[in-house]
């Protein structure tokens, strides 16, 4: 099998890439290392590569439809990997995650509808149902063992009067794997008060070893009936800039509420890479990602070793999928704004700032991006260290 070099550090400057080109719009100064964008710094995959570069010799680029390889692609991977037992009649293409949620929430809910989350979340599920004219309802997490965890009490008081939640699976910012017997519950409240349930599982081919991945739509009849799930080869194969997303749902009903929005509004018709890419990636992908989570394992290791090490104060939520790990620096006594300017303007580092997860409980907070060359991450790691020692 080829091996892979993870190691590799290449320069995505100049290229048009937010993560590292935006770093003077968003934090005052281009001379950063960015570890807050989830992307990874990783080459993406030889084969998916190729498997544009052959389309690209064709030379005709018109209006092209999901082949039949494409199909046969995702539903092995959904198979294969989450049970999910389907045919393409239940999937629909969608152009990337953020905007199927999007889209959603305008197809299924209407103005003024609460939506719940639960926070800390990734932005866009706060940010989606604010601007889309729904009121947002937000559910504290709360930290166990460690881990991010719902507090079901809570849960189930806010949800009352809510017509969808919105849910991170595995969660993000702090790659919480949820078990089946917790999204038995949320499944079981969600039922009682007739809430749809929108599963973002985007990182879930990033789970680590030892840890296991369950769909959310697997769990119960329940769960199967009253939601929609998301998946994406996106942040699993590095091809986030080519908007490939699939939107799995299982109940006609639902279905044919949703896929009929998308289908009036045809806004979700693809395009040629991304559907190339995808079908490569899923079908050729297995060998890479294997190394590539072996190796992500080890710097998920070599951050809690650093921690425990030169940096005991940060409580750290390092992830069970995913590249992201959550770290609290309140131990150091430091203000907020101290501290991001510490990070920004001694350490030089750009992290993802707690607050905009869910304002201000999370406070010295912030989300690291471990998706990158190992010698990189360390090296991040000593400068943070020396600024807040």
């Amino acid at each position: 099998m080829k091996q892979y070099n993870f190691d590799e550090i290449i320069d995505r400057k100049g290229t048009d890439c937010f993560k590292w080109d935006a770093l003077q719009m968003m934090y005052g100064r281009a001379d950063l290392t960015p570890m807050w964008v989830a992307d990874m710094d990783f080459r993406s995959p030889d084969f998916v590569m190729e498997a544009i570069g052959r389309r690209c010799d064709h030379e005709v680029l018109g209006y092209t439809m999901p082949s039949e390889g494409y199909w046969r692609a995702v539903t092995a991977w959904l198979q294969k990997r989450y049970c999910i037992h389907t045919t393409k009649e239940n999937l629909h293409f969608i152009p990337g995650i953020v905007a199927g949620i999007a889209y959603a929430l305008l197809a299924l809910t209407e103005p003024g509808d609460k939506i719940l989350v639960t926070t800390p979340v990734y932005p866009p599920f706060l940010n989606l149902p604010k601007n889309s004219g729904r009121e947002l309802v937000c559910s504290p997490l709360h930290i166990t063992n460690g881990r991010f965890a719902i507090d079901f009490d809570d849960f189930e008081r806010r949800i009352e009067g809510c017509k969808v939640f919105i849910m991170s699976n595995p969660h993000n910012p702090a790659g919480t794997v949820w078990g089946e017997e917790v999204l038995r519950r949320v499944a079981d409240i969600c039922e009682r008060h007739n809430v749809i349930v929108i599963s973002d599982e985007i990182h879930a081919d990033l789970t680590l070893t030892g840890h296991k991945h369950v769909s959310y739509s697997t769990v119960s009849e329940a769960a199967q009936r009253h939601s929609l799930t998301f998946m994406a080869p996106s942040k699993t194969f590095n091809i986030a800039g080519l908007g490939s997303s699939v939107c799995y749902v299982a109940d006609g009903d639902l279905r044919k509420r949703f896929f009929g929005w998308l289908n009036a509004l045809e806004v979700a018709n693809g395009n040629i890479f991304a559907f190339t890419a995808a079908e490569a990636a899923f079908a050729e992908g297995e060998g890479w990602l294997r190394q590539m989570l072996d190796y992500l394992q080890g710097n998920v290791q070599a951050l809690d070793e650093f921690l425990k090490t030169r940096m005991p104060k940060v409580k750290a939520v390092l992830p069970e999928a995913s590249y992201l790990a959550w770290l609290d620096f309140g131990a150091y006594g430091m203000t907020h704004e101290q501290l991001k300017d510490k990070l920004i303007n001694e350490a030089r580092v750009a992290l993802n700032d707690g607050t905009t997860f869910g304002g201000d409980a999370y406070r010295c907070c912030f989300r690291l991006n471990l998706g990158c060359p190992r010698a990189v991450l360390l090296d991040v790691l000593e400068r943070i260290a020396d600024a807040v020692r």
